[in-house]
């Protein structure tokens, strides 16, 4: 007994230490990461764990669904396909054919209004504030300068970034894109209390708008545009010019930094698959929606184009392929959150879960994103 007791003693002084050490290297963020991710069972961030963050809420109004096929679901996955949700832990697939839904699955306990993370298809969302505030007169363009609404940004390499390299990820910042170092800034971003401090502490090192390189500090800084820009919450913003109008189904949650918080931009909404697949049928639609112009048309245009030739596979915000000639831009989100939008078909795939497979096939667009689009194209084949 007294050697359990000088035991358990020890321990409490080891782990007292150690989270004075945390706090010492200005690493106190880890310990939030241990309650809810590792605490969970989970090594990285999962699609349930905003329920263990702050949020703010993504408000809707009148809500309008999805109009069903007269076809709905009278097609079986293919095998090949099912194969794949059960390998890699799909809970919500859909297939949304002439603006109508014509397949719909859902596994793991999952429904049509189950909330999952967005992780980083709440990037395109981002960029279609921007292109919102740029519509409404509160940005003046592309090109308008960061240090407009940051001055840290003002001196040297940084002087020149615009909103639009934020967007295409042109910024040239310092930024690590490491999603399993507990050391990394996207770690810290994710996790710390101060997530404004976080972004406004970056610095230039390459020269903005020359060349692409992915960094979900972008995405973060450009919010923070925005909500200058437009003066209130993301969220709110997002609420009043996107899910409302678009009559989305069911509230969202936007994850915060610290109770009423900044929200965590570059990822983290929580929504269902067929609330998410609105913002693929507002691109599709070069930015109508029940008639109302909500987004320009040029900027959707120039968003699901490459900015830089060498970089073919990024926009401004948005995913670009060719799958079979066919042109394609897409949300994607860590572990293989997906709206793929393929204009010529009219199609919007939609695919949320808890893990993707790796790229093998020599390009950025991993294994499962191919298989989403031949199986769906070998679905609708046999539709007649």
């Amino acid at each position: 007994m007294k050697f359990l007791k000088k035991f358990f003693l020890w321990f409490a002084g080891l782990l007292m230490l150690l989270i004075i050490f945390m706090y010492i290297f200005n690493v106190d963020y880890l310990l939030k990461a241990v309650r809810t991710i590792y605490f969970n069972g989970h090594t990285t961030a999962f699609l349930e764990d905003y329920k263990y963050f702050d949020n703010r809420k993504i408000e809707t109004g009148i809500a309008q669904p999805w109009a069903t096929s007269k076809q709905y679901n009278s097609i079986k996955p293919t095998a090949e396909l099912e194969k794949m949700h059960q390998e890699i832990g799909t809970v919500a697939f859909l297939i949304i054919k002439n603006d109508s839904i014509w397949s719909e699955s859902y596994y793991d306990g999952y429904n049509k209004d189950s909330k999952s993370n967005s992780f980083s298809m709440a990037k395109s969302i981002v960029s279609a504030s921007l292109g919102k505030a740029i519509l409404e007169g509160k940005i003046k363009s592309l090109d308008q300068k960061v240090s407009d609404f940051f001055p840290e940004f003002k001196e040297e390499k940084s002087a020149t970034m615009t909103v639009g390299d934020l967007s295409s990820m042109a910024s040239g910042l310092d930024w690590d894109e490491s999603y399993y170092s507990p050391f990394s800034i996207t770690t810290r971003a994710y996790f710390d209390d101060d997530l404004n401090g976080v972004i406004l502490g970056l610095r230039g090192v390459d020269t903005p708008g020359t060349s692409y390189k992915y960094l979900s500090g972008n995405t973060q800084l450009l919010a923070m545009c925005v909500e200058k820009a437009v003066g209130k919450s993301l969220a709110d913003y997002v609420s009043e010019k996107f899910w409302k109008p678009m009559s989305a189904e069911n509230e969202a949650l936007w994850q915060t930094d610290k109770e009423d918080g900044i929200v965590k931009a570059y990822c983290c909404i929580a929504s269902n698959a067929r609330d998410f697949a609105r913002f693929g049928k507002l691109y599709k639609q070069n930015g109508k929606w029940n008639g109302v112009q909500i987004l320009d048309s040029t900027f959707i245009a120039t968003s699901t184009r490459p900015r830089f030739a060498d970089s073919p596979e990024y926009g401004y915000g948005w995913w670009l392929s060719d799958y079979k000639n066919k042109d394609i831009y897409y949300m994607r989100g860590h572990l293989g959150q997906y709206v793929i939008v393929i204009p010529e078909d009219d199609l919007i795939i939609v695919r949320l879960g808890h893990q993707n497979a790796k790229s093998t096939n020599g390009t950025v667009h991993s294994d499962d994103f191919y298989v989403f689009l031949e199986e769906t194209y070998k679905m609708l084949g046999q539709k007649l």
